[in-house]
Formats: C-alpha cells, sequence, structure tokens
C-alpha cells in the first residue's frame, strides 16, 4: 500500500535542547494534547460529533435516543484526561514565519525535517501519523452513522457496553486530528498515540519537572523503532535548518553533529532564509 506521506516533508520546529534529545538520545517526546496551543481541540471535536448524532437522530423522530447519547457524551466528557492523546507535531510548511515564532523557540530554534513516508513506516497499533482537520462540523464524520445506529438499537446506552465502548474510544482517538478552524494555517500534521489502550501501548510515561509545573510525556525510542524497520535514525531526517533570531555558529553545529556519529546529516544543514527580525525597528 502507497504511503500517504509520500514525497512528504514534515518539519518540526523547536529548540536546541529538544534536538539534542533527539539526535543524541533518538528519543522523540509526545506531549499531552490538552497542554498544546488549543487545549480544547479534543473536547471541540467530541462535542461536535454529540451534536452531529443528535441532530441525526432528532431528524429520524428518535429524540428519546438523542438525549441519551448527550447523557453518554456529558459523562464521557467527564473523563477527558484519561482518554488524552499524546502527540508530536509537525508542520508541512518549511522555513514558516508563524511556525518560528510559535514553536521555534521564537526563532533561535532549530527545524528538525522528518521525511514524512519514512516516519509512517514506525507507526502502528496505538501509534498513528495524522493529517490534522480543521473544523467545527462534523455532521459528515463515519462515526455519526456508527453512534446513530448504536441509539437506535439500545435502550439505553452505556459505556460499560463493548460496542459502545469502541465506539467511543475510537472517537477519542479522531479527536487527536481535528482543530478549530483558526488555527488551520498551521497545515499540521501529527504523530499519535493514546496510551488509554494500554493493550497495545507498553512505552512508561515520564515527567518534565520545570520550576513551574510538572509535565507527563511519553518517550519513543526511535532508535529501537528504526532498527525494527531496517533503518538508521539518520535517515529519518533530510535536513536541519537553523532558525533566523539564532545565534548558533554552523560550523559548531556541524561540529556537534559529525562528533555525534551523525556525518552524513552534518552535511545537510542550512540557515533560515526566513526574514523574522524581532530586533528590527
Amino acid at each position: 500500500m502507497l504511503s500517504s506521506f509520500r514525497n512528504t516533508v514534515l518539519y518540526h520546529y523547536t529548540d536546541f535542547l529538544a534536538l539534542d534529545s533527539i539526535l543524541r538520545c533518538a528519543e522523540l517526546r509526545l506531549n499531552n494534547i490538552l497542554n498544546m496551543n488549543d487545549a480544547s481541540e479534543m473536547r471541540l471535536f467530541m462535542t461536535g460529533l454529540c451534536r452531529a448524532v443528535c441532530h441525526r437522530l432528532d431528524e429520524q423522530g428518535y429524540s428519546q435516543s438523542a438525549q441519551g447519547v448527550r447523557r453518554l457524551f456529558e459523562q464521557e466528557l467527564k473523563k477527558e484526561f484519561a482518554y488524552s492523546a499524546y502527540a508530536a507535531c509537525f508542520s508541512l510548511w518549511r522555513d514558516d514565519a508563524a511556525q518560528w515564532e510559535r514553536y521555534g523557540h521564537g526563532g533561535r530554534g532549530v527545524c528538525i525535517a522528518f521525511y514524512g513516508d519514512v516516519l509512517e513506516r514506525l507507526t502502528g497499533g496505538v501509534l498513528s501519523l495524522q493529517t490534522v482537520f480543521y473544523q467545527e462540523d462534523m455532521s459528515g464524520h463515519e462515526l455519526v452513522d456508527v453512534l446513530a445506529k448504536l441509539a437506535e438499537t439500545h435502550d439505553v446506552l452505556s459505556a460499560r457496553d463493548p460496542d459502545v465502548q469502541a465506539a467511543m474510544n475510537e472517537a477519542w482517538v479522531c479527536s487527536a486530528a481535528f482543530k478549530h478552524p483558526s488555527f488551520s494555517c498551521e497545515n499540521e500534521v501529527r504523530l499519535v498515540v493514546s496510551p488509554f489502550d494500554r493493550e497495545y501501548f507498553s512505552e512508561q510515561p515520564r515527567y518534565h519537572i520545570s520550576p513551574e509545573r510538572i509535565k507527563k510525556y511519553y518517550p519513543l525510542n526511535l532508535r529501537r523503532m528504526c532498527s525494527r524497520n531496517g533503518l538508521r535514525t539518520e535517515e529519518l531526517i533530510s535536513e536541519l535548518i537553523v532558525g533566523p533570531e539564532s545565534s548558533q555558529s554552523l560550523p559548531i553545529f556541524q561540529d556537534y553533529l559529525r562528533d555525534r556519529g551523525l556525518c552524513d546529516l552534518a552535511e545537510r544543514v542550512s540557515l533560515s532564509n526566513c526574514p523574522l527580525r524581532h530586533g528590527a525597528p
């Protein structure tokens, strides 16, 4: 089967500390989506899905069933954190001013360009590479049909019912790839894991402690994942771009890469051409 990301490069804007973790430790962090810039995005999908299912049922004369769906989603939304997904975020935009500002340490960081089809080869189980959709209307989503039929054939919708639970689990997974349309300029792709399904995900969480707070994340061992697919970690990355506001010396950066055994990658480093200048009048 052809890759959905064939001939696609995915750009991950970050800082040099995170870059060191990715290259030296061969580790990619998946952070809680609820801690990202649109913390309501999973709720946006779930409430939109509920609204679409209820509208369908009301139109077909199943008003009592629609009330049951509302109660089910009301209970599900109370479990939001337990069902929250974790993700690493990428953009389809190369050397983009908005991405540098928001995610590239104010333009002082670095952009790691990943081969989309190679990254997709590492996925499977509860780990997936998903293109983000920017919409509020969920009426055309396939889960509307699934949930509407369950509501029509069940006297009471209970999350303890295996069919209902499977549908709600799928809904929470899908919610990780939906954002409000106001974020559509980001052109985002996400590497997503839904760790609530422990049967298919064995990685243990870690915690990052800062002076302000404690953040939970899941590490992906890129070296192990690449090895399983007959790849070197270096083969994931097409280039590295130093941010437009960075004071990083290019020769020192290349020495760092060579000393890490990434000699080929050292030849694929460039400086940003983005005219982002915070100090300009």
